[in-house]
């Protein structure tokens, strides 16, 4: 199974996995999709992600989802920077999500972070 991008597609799994109200969901293990979920963590939108080996040298990462009171916590995903069309900007001129309520996750040359880092 080829993937182009895979960050799309751990969200959209996230997206589903909440919509079915599973517990864990599990993608193929990449570092950066690890920090992704580490800020994520970080952030309180999931319970945890741990990196287990399905294999010699192959790994997934099983994210276990967070939910309050029967609702999943998250309520909007979206991906703004895509393969065909990068998203650069300056920290200055990003905008606030939701009111200031959301969170926004960076790729930085200084590793992935949240918009509030």
């Amino acid at each position: 199974m080829s993937m182009n991008y895979r960050l799309a597609d751990m969200l959209a799994q996230i997206k589903n996995g909440q919509a079915a109200r599973l517990e864990k969901i599990t993608v193929q293990y990449t570092r950066f999709l690890a920090d992704v979920c580490a800020v994520l963590k970080e952030e309180g939108f999931i319970e945890d992600a741990v990196k287990a080996e399905v294999g010699k040298n192959k790994y997934n990462l099983e994210i276990t989802l967070k939910y309050f009171e029967g609702d999943s916590v998250i309520r909007q995903l979206d991906c703004v920077s895509k393969p065909g069309r990068r998203v650069y900007g300056k920290i200055d001129n990003l905008p606030k999500h939701s009111n200031g309520l959301g969170v926004k996750i960076l790729s930085t040359s200084k590793g992935v972070m949240s918009d509030f880092e």
